[in-house]
């Protein structure tokens, strides 16, 4: 019963990700070089409808590379500071 129990978590945690518009775009645009640009990726994010669940998930794994959620990881971390 356990091993359902976690195939059933681990497959709603993927659930998310399958729907998100980032897994049909260039994964390039979500993980720019140090000073790149953004802006392609955020767009994206906008119109996402997983974009909370993103978001959530990045914040509670500590992502420190990529866009996720609509934010930059320097974005996250002000984010996280000012919940504390």
């Amino acid at each position: 019963m356990r091993e359902l129990f976690l195939v059933e978590a681990e497959s709603e945690e993927l659930g998310w990700q399958e729907r998100a518009l980032c897994a049909q775009t260039d994964p390039e645009a979500f993980f720019p070089e140090k000073g790149g640009s953004t802006r392609e990726a955020k767009k994206v994010c906008q119109t996402c409808e997983v974009r909370v669940e993103c978001l959530e998930a990045a914040l509670g794994k500590d992502e420190r590379f990529g866009i996720w959620g609509g934010l930059s990881e320097r974005e996250r971390r002000k984010l996280k500071k000012r919940a504390v």
